[in-house]
């Protein structure tokens, strides 16, 4: 470590020096010093002080640790849903030869002649695969996003924030694992420049910029990002498994009889009785729900990855409780006045409530992008208002929008836009209240 800092130092005569070779390239230069050592600001000798161990970037490294279960678990459960795909597609337990292209991981691990059991594949075939697809999309995330953000920096001469350390882990968890990496990098490109920088960069985005990625993904490439097929990674290059997707949970949800007598049997087919039926039929048990066992986004279908994150945010204190409870007080709530009022829905709109929490990104978007500080609300008031407004919003979008189940995305950013509008209405009513006491 003394020979890196000796680096460091004796590089800073060449950026920060006033009229030194690179002094252009000084946010770059501290970006990477910054990285690796704690920064040197002291404060002045004048004046308030306030002292305190966390800065932005330990926040930033805080989520991404909070964040580590859901990555793992999107690399295995990548590699589990390729090989469960192609078995399934097989139909013979998986006997017939790999029907894939092989892989660049899987080459240089396995080799050539690499021919593994489809139906029961072993746990490094899994992870290897599943590496193989995330690797490259956190890769594309990242340097797409970290160079358009040095590059505004440099302009402005100002410092790099580390802001884009945790948008690039969320946007790498929240598209699916067979998104075309050059599809990718556009949307990382239009959340970074126009949904961030354009506002003033880290800390003035009205909206949650990975979210911006993935609504920009879904209405400029539907065929990859639609809310009613889960689509499975493959190899590319003519793979069959490329072209299997499969109906999210929530589309097959969506798909049930309304009350089992209100068409006739022939317009309703084979349709179930109930969405739960529905789910079962497909193959959908809750507790695979829970645990994240299904196809979709890469990084947020696992329920039990999620609440181990949620617990580092509450535990260090980074993540709101106040957001958190009560997007899933709202959720529940609207879930069961759709139950009570309307008596048997159809589809998601008579699921039951238990479902509603472990379905779609619901628990990913509540724990990583409804607590997001810059895009949420700051009145504690607010912060109630607003979590309950996304967990209602959520199931509205999910029953009463036909093109569209999963409503965690459209919710989150409504309320984004919304988050000043609640803040100045708390402050305006504690400035009356304050007022009437004051006489």
């Amino acid at each position: 470590m003394k020979f890196l800092r000796k680096l460091v130092d004796s590089g800073r005569k060449l950026y920060h020096e006033p009229g030194s070779k690179f002094h252009k390239m000084w946010p770059l230069f501290d970006a990477a010093e910054t990285f690796l050592f704690v920064p040197g600001t002291k404060t002045g000798k004048t004046g308030p002080h306030v002292r305190d161990y966390v800065d932005l970037k330990r926040v930033m490294s805080t989520v991404i640790m909070a964040l580590m279960p859901c990555l793992l678990f999107s690399i295995w459960n990548t590699g589990y849903q390729h090989f469960f795909a192609i078995a399934g597609m097989l139909g013979d337990g998986g006997g017939s030869p790999y029907p894939s292209v092989i892989g660049w991981l899987q080459w240089l691990v396995f080799g050539a002649e690499y021919a593994p059991n489809v139906a029961s594949p072993a746990f490094g075939d899994i992870v290897v695969f599943g590496l193989q697809q995330m690797l490259p999309i956190l890769f594309v995330s990242y340097f797409v996003g970290l160079n358009i953000e040095g590059l505004f920096a440099v302009l402005r001469k100002e410092d790099v924030s580390e802001g884009y350390l945790v948008t690039g882990m969320l946007i790498a968890l929240i598209v699916p694992p067979s998104i075309p990496l050059w599809q990718l990098a556009i949307a990382v490109a239009f959340s970074v420049i126009l949904c961030k920088e354009v506002f003033g960069g880290t800390g003035m985005n009205i909206f949650n910029p990975a979210l911006m990625a993935r609504a920009f993904l879904f209405f400029a490439y539907p065929a990859q990002m639609s809310g009613d097929f889960a689509w499975v990674a493959g190899n590319g290059q003519a793979s069959l498994i490329d072209g299997y997707s499969g109906p999210t949970s929530l589309a097959v949800a969506a798909q049930c009889k309304l009350d089992g007598n209100h068409f006739a049997a022939e317009e309703l087919g084979d349709l179930p009785d109930t969405a739960v039926e529905a789910l079962h039929e497909a193959g959908y048990s809750f507790s695979d729900l829970f645990f994240g066992i299904t196809s979709g986004s890469a990084g947020e279908t696992s329920v039990l990855c999620c609440l181990l994150g949620a617990a580092l945010l509450l535990l260090t204190g980074i993540g709101s409780w106040r957001t958190m409870l009560s997007g899933v007080i709202g959720l529940v709530s609207m879930a069961w006045i759709m139950n009570g009022f309307a008596g048997h829905l159809d589809g998601i709109g008579g699921l039951p409530v238990h479902y509603h929490l472990v379905m779609g990104g619901f628990a990913f978007g509540i724990v990583f992008m409804a607590t997001d500080p810059v895009s949420s609300p700051e009145t504690n008031t607010g912060k109630w208002i607003y979590g309950f407004l996304i967990g209602a919003v959520t199931v509205l979008v999910r029953a009463v929008n036909p093109a569209y189940p999963e409503g965690t995305m459209l919710a989150i950013l409504l309320l984004n836009a919304f988050a000043p509008t609640i803040d100045h209405f708390v402050v305006s009513a504690n400035v009356r209240r304050r007022k009437v006491r004051l006489g």
